[in-house]
Parts: C-alpha cells; structure tokens; sequence
C-alpha cells in the first residue's frame, strides 16, 4: 500500500478531533431542518464520531480480520442508525469516543504495517461494494473517513448559515 494512504489513515483521529472542537459546545448533537446534500449519514457531529469509531472496530476490523483469515468472505454491511440507537450515540462522552478511536486505528495502522504482498492481495466480496482486496478495502476506509470529514464540514455550514446575520 502506497505511503500517502498510511499517511492519511495515520492522521486522520487528529485531524477528525481538530475538526470537532470547531463545533460550539451546544451544536454537537444539533440536527438541521433538512438533511438535503449531506455527503454522509444523517448524523449529528457526536454521531458521526460515535459512527467512526465503531465503524472502524464493528467494521473494518472485523472485515481485515476475515479477510486475512477465511477464503473469499462475504463481509456484510453494517446497519448504522440501529448501531446509534442502540448505543444512544447522543450519550456518549467526546473524550472516550475518541481515545477508543485513536487506539482502534492505531491497531489498524499497526495490522497493515505487518502485512505481506499476498496478504494485501487476499479478497472477499463485500456487501454494496462487489469484490474488495485487502488493500481494496483500506481504500474504501480512507474514503469512508473523508466522507465523514465532509458530514462534519457540510454541518458546520448549516450551523453557520443557520445562525443570525450580522447586519451593517
């Protein structure tokens, strides 16, 4: 796997954590009027770094896991909004969520650091995707990241445009 991808992977619970404290305090779980052009779930910011998380444990660990282990998985899609409710994702404490979340990718950093060429070649089919590799599916994983990193972006532009004017 290209260096650039460790890059981004490595980065990217600083840059998500950077990118949250942005949030004023009483917008965290605030829900805008209409959903319409969100590049994500329909999460609220402490959502979407609830869905991260667990996204990246539930999901992507899982699916190396089998990757790397069985012959030709068939890796399922995960139900994000039952996952949120069932969690009460609006619960959850912002320092917790994103400890586990470094550790978590700091396993996955680790786990493909160790990684040989065939291993990285090993493949399954993964629900909604078709056939994935190995280093397929990190792809998909530093596209999943930046697909919540614009969720956030595009929040933080209906909080901003929602907000009262300043007249001259």
């Amino acid at each position: 796997m290209h260096l650039s991808t460790f890059s981004s992977l490595s980065i990217f619970p600083h840059k998500l954590e950077e990118l949250y404290a942005v949030f004023p305090e009483a917008y965290t779980c605030w829900t805008p009027s209409s959903w319409d052009g969100i590049p994500s779930e329909t999460f609220t910011a402490v959502e979407q770094i609830c869905h991260i998380r667990d996204i990246e444990v539930e999901g992507y660990h899982l699916r190396l896991q089998r990757l790397l282990n069985e012959d030709n998985p068939i890796l399922v899609s995960i139900d994000s909004y039952q996952m949120a409710r069932h969690r009460k994702y609006p619960d959850a404490q912002v320092s917790d969520i994103f400890t586990a979340f470094r550790d978590a990718r700091t396993m996955t950093v680790n786990l493909l650091k160790s990684l040989t060429e065939n291993q990285w070649r090993r493949s399954g089919f993964l629900d909604g995707y078709g056939q994935v590799t190995v280093e397929g599916l990190m792809h998909y994983l530093c596209s999943h990241d930046q697909q919540h990193m614009a969720g956030l972006y595009w929040l933080l532009g209906q909080i901003k445009s929602a907000q009262k004017p300043i007249t001259a």
